[in-house]
């Protein structure tokens, strides 16, 4: 029986970038750095970025890792906004919570998360 997610795996294609965004853009600390696998610590969970062979192909869809900024996701956006990355189609209201989906220096699906308002 699973009791807990203790790493999600992200390929990479560029180690250095993906390292820098994690920790420069996103402001998240990296426990540890190599050419080949790095660790960034999220909170309660390990995101280890994984170098990709260099014959794998990008694949649509999979799996999407969602962020709860320290303030408001609206603030969170703009921040990141003004750090360079996109968010293609801003930030969605929904019953369950607020999301704004944007991609990591990689490629790969990340996305804000922030509760309904009120």
């Amino acid at each position: 029986m699973a009791t807990s997610v203790a790493t999600v795996w992200v390929p990479v294609d560029d180690m250095d970038r993906a390292v820098r965004f994690y920790a420069d853009t996103l402001a998240l600390d990296v426990k540890d750095q190599g050419e080949d696998w790095s660790e960034i610590d999220a909170g309660n969970l390990t995101i280890g970025l994984n170098a990709r062979e260099g014959t794998s192909a990008h694949a649509d869809g999979g799996a999407v890792i969602t962020f709860t900024p320290d303030g408001s996701i609206d603030d969170e956006v703009e921040r990141l906004t003004r750090a360079g990355v996109a968010f293609a189609g801003g930030i969605s209201d929904h019953p369950w919570g607020r999301i704004a989906p944007f991609k990591d220096s990689e490629g790969n699906d990340l996305q804000l998360y922030g509760p309904p308002q009120g």
